[in-house]
């Protein structure tokens, strides 16, 4: 079936590719993509297309790649150009998720019908860049996408619809970016056809009331302060999963750790935090500032993330040893 309306897209993961594909299979017209440029990963550092770059090359859409949309910051003869494209590629609507640039107004006047993102979270919950991983290691009960009418604003603009889901006790942000990104891919089909139906979608302010910022993940954030409750470590392995991961040091030695679940410990077993507890095939138990966290997947440096009971029979640990505690305590 094809449609009239005409979508110009922008994203970078693979969070927006998923809204892309289901986008174009739905049958709406995508005269053109915008896309992070090509960064460097994996281990010789190459060159690689992001996933929506990369569908969209697959399905013969064209794709545009400016460093900066802004006439005023590092790239303005790129930003420009980009305008100029923007303003010649007859459209009707911009979606964009997870893209990853700043939009500036110029940019968000220039669609007929404005720019609609997709968000994943319930705004005005966690906006910004890491409401995935936000939501898992703050203990919410339940996330979801949110379709909002883009402003100039951080993820402020007012709310078209959204659907929720519940974050399982074993959710990680890989299991939860999954099912977020199928949600709001069909949440973004079911909003396209109801504005090429209506001509408008209804909006509704975001409440002033509850709003949080969800920063961008860093990688210094990865080590665990034993000195925190075991159900708080937890989480935030839950939300580093897959980056960048828990990091704890045990006699020299940087492990990640993967997987962790609190336990009780006995009031009588006296323990530093960071100490060993107790070692089993079924985990490794280690004391926390209040609890114990049994860790269940463990990896060393330069090998693979294995089960407790892998990683023991590769590097024996005994209860005594102590994890290393971060120089300061996390806030």
């Amino acid at each position: 079936m094809s449609h009239t309306l005409r979508v110009i897209f922008a994203g970078t993961p693979e969070f927006a590719a998923t809204a892309l594909a289901a986008i174009h299979e739905a049958g709406f017209a995508v005269p053109l993509v915008l896309t992070q440029p090509d960064r460097p990963a994996g281990r010789g550092m190459k060159l690689q297309a992001s996933p929506v770059k990369r569908y969209a090359q697959e399905h013969g859409i064209a794709v545009a790649q400016p460093p900066s949309l802004r006439r005023t910051g590092k790239y303005p003869e790129e930003a420009a150009a980009a305008l100029d494209l923007l303003r010649a590629t007859p459209h009707d609507v911009m979606v964009v998720a997870a893209y990853g640039l700043l939009l500036p107004q110029e940019v968000l006047d220039i669609p007929p019908r404005g720019c609609i993102n997709i968000h994943g979270s319930i705004l005005p919950r966690w906006r910004g860049a890491a409401p995935i991983h936000r939501a898992i290691e703050a203990g919410d009960d339940e996330t979801g996408i949110t379709l909002m009418q883009m402003d100039a604003g951080l993820d402020t603009g007012p709310m078209i619809s959204e659907v929720r889901t519940p974050i399982a006790p074993g959710d990680t942000t890989a299991t939860l970016h999954d099912r977020l990104a199928q949600l709001g891919a069909k949440l973004i089909v079911d909003g396209l056809l109801a504005l090429e139906r209506d001509g408008a979608l209804p909006v509704t302010p975001q409440p002033a009331e509850g709003a949080t910022y969800a920063e961008k993940i860093g990688k210094q954030e990865a080590a665990l302060d034993w000195r925190r409750p075991a159900v708080a470590l937890a989480r935030q392995i839950r939300a580093f999963d897959p980056f960048p991961g828990g990091a704890a040091t045990l006699d020299g030695a940087q492990l990640k750790l993967w997987a962790a679940e609190p336990v009780e410990r006995s009031a009588s077993a006296r323990a530093e935090p960071g100490e060993i507890l107790d070692v089993s095939p079924a985990g490794v138990v280690v004391a926390c500032g209040e609890g114990a966290l049994r860790l269940t997947q463990l990896q060393k440096p330069g090998g693979k993330r294995l089960s407790a009971r892998e990683f023991l029979a590769g590097m024996p640990l005994a209860a005594g040893q102590r994890f290393q505690l971060p120089e300061a305590p996390a806030a």
